[in-house]
């Protein structure tokens, strides 16, 4: 089973969460790593005090058009966490 979810304000939530200085300095791709990794910290916490046990990936380079799954050339797991 997967469930796929796409942050698209990584941008906003860095900038809300330190200073604009930072935001303004800082790559978006950089921004989406942060947030990405603050979510999937958060969501291995809540799984884990339902007593889930899983795995969870930061993958890049695919979407979701119309339930199809379209993969693009830069296809990348980037992490993978077990819990």
């Amino acid at each position: 089973m997967a469930i796929y979810l796409k942050i698209t304000n990584s941008t906003e939530v860095v900038q809300k969460k330190t200073s604009k200085w930072l935001t303004d300095i800082t790559p978006e791709r950089i921004d989406r790593k942060l947030v990405e990794d603050e979510v999937i910290k958060g969501i291995i916490e809540q799984l884990t005090l339902e007593g889930i046990k899983g795995e969870i990936s930061a993958i890049s380079g695919f979407d979701v058009k119309d339930s199809t799954l379209v993969t693009k050339n830069n296809f990348l797991v980037r992490k993978t966490k077990i819990f």
